[in-house]
């Protein structure tokens, strides 16, 4: 299986964009939509336990996130205004069809899909969805865009492990996951070296990587409209300066900020040059990032200093916080 996956995963690469496949541009769609969960919805990213959709890696439009939505608006002025954000707090696989569904109601010309961190997030490794199941989820999601000729980025999901790794000698980190229940199927006994609890944090691990393989597969059927980002968001070696500090899960505006570089270098190359004429604002690459703008100290605030008097979220029947897929990304 893990040969499997990393061939799988070589096979996303090469046909990525940056690399030595050439790929046409594509015309900067005038609708995009984000699908997924609290990633993407921008959970924890400037409030306590809430929203902040105007954070988001994908649809958002912060300037110091410099979201895929502001670098397709650095093309063109079409797109103003036209950022759909569909993704839910404690969304699943099950949940993308539906989510793909509003995408199309609200023409959505591209359409970034980042899933899976709650399938594999659960109380117990029984509870993960199985990898043939996950897949059929996001094939039928696939389907629904399908006719509409919509653009999908798809996203790999952020490596759990790393989190624990970076997390696991922090003491606010370990208290906040304990407390709060946060991904117990990675996260349980953090400070643990007991060989089942390295054993459980390797299968959840896996687990992981398989869905992303099924995602890439699942993103080459779908046909050159699809582009699967190639591991970058799994294997982005994030800190704890990209977390927030309310959870010790989600990513923060900077861990937002990261994600968007990430994965819009790693999807489609619009094309910049039927908007030069019209729009000054097409001159400006993509890529380009705005200066480093950090969360401001009034929107991170720093966690009181005993967590055990810190509310409880609540939690879905699962277990598990409406999560950062993971505050994914990733090192062995």
């Amino acid at each position: 299986m893990v040969k499997r996956i990393a061939f799988v995963l070589a096979a996303a690469v090469a046909g990525a964009p940056g690399t030595a496949v050439a790929l046409a541009a594509d015309p900067v769609p005038p609708v995009m939509a984000a699908l997924g969960d609290s990633i993407s919805a921008g959970f924890n990213a400037c409030g306590w336990y809430v929203s902040c959709t105007s954070r988001s890696w994908s649809a958002g439009d912060h300037p110091g996130v410099n979201s895929h939505y502001l670098r397709l608006l650095a093309l063109g002025p079409a797109i103003k205004g036209h950022n759909r954000n569909f993704a839910v707090p404690g969304s699943t696989s099950a949940d993308m069809a539906a989510q793909a569904q509003k995408a199309v109601a609200a023409k959505a010309g591209y359409v970034t899909l980042l899933i899976g961190a709650q399938d594999a997030c659960v109380a117990s490794e029984s509870k993960m969805t199985p990898v043939a199941t996950y897949r059929a989820r996001i094939d039928r999601a696939l389907a629904v865009l399908a006719p509409s000729g919509a653009k999908v980025f798809a996203a790999s999901i952020p490596d759990l492990k790393r989190l624990w790794r970076i997390g696991k000698d922090n003491v606010l980190a370990k208290s906040f996951w304990a407390i709060g229940g946060i991904c117990p199927t990675m996260l349980a006994n953090a400070g643990s070296d007991a060989k089942k609890d390295k054993a459980r944090r390797d299968r959840v691990r896996e687990r992981v990587q398989e869905y992303n393989a099924q995602m890439a597969e699942a993103c080459a059927a779908y046909g050159p409209g699809c582009r699967y980002d190639g591991g970058a968001v799994f294997s982005y070696p994030f800190t704890l300066d990209h977390v927030s500090k309310w959870d010790f899960f989600h990513p923060n505006a900077d861990g937002q900020r990261a994600l968007a570089q990430a994965t819009f270098t790693n999807g489609f190359s619009f094309d910049r040059s039927p908007l030069a004429r019209e729009d000054p604002l097409a001159q400006r690459k993509p890529e380009q990032d705005a200066p480093e703008q950090r969360t401001p100290p009034e929107e991170e605030p720093v966690p009181p200093p005993s967590p055990s008097a810190t509310p409880k979220p609540s939690l879905p029947a699962d277990g598990a916080i409406a999560q950062w897929p993971a505050a994914g990304w990733s090192t062995q």
